[in-house]
């Protein structure tokens, strides 16, 4: 079983043009891969750790 990290810092940057919904676990950065799930949530990750999500169409999701 993994180890379970402890997330002190959460940014969520919202585009209302574009409709997307960014959500940055800790310190903001650049992902070096990315999974797509089937509901259009993109998974940033960064050496195989998940460092953020992206929400395409997030308004019509959750509102």
């Amino acid at each position: 079983m993994e180890k379970a990290e402890l997330i002190r810092n959460i940014a969520l940057d919202y585009d209302p043009k574009g409709d997307v919904l960014c959500i940055s676990f800790g310190k903001p950065q650049e992902a070096d891969d990315s999974d797509i799930t089937e509901e259009g949530v993109i998974i940033r990750l960064k050496e195989g750790k998940i460092v953020g999500l992206t929400i395409l169409n997030a308004s019509k999701r959750y509102s």
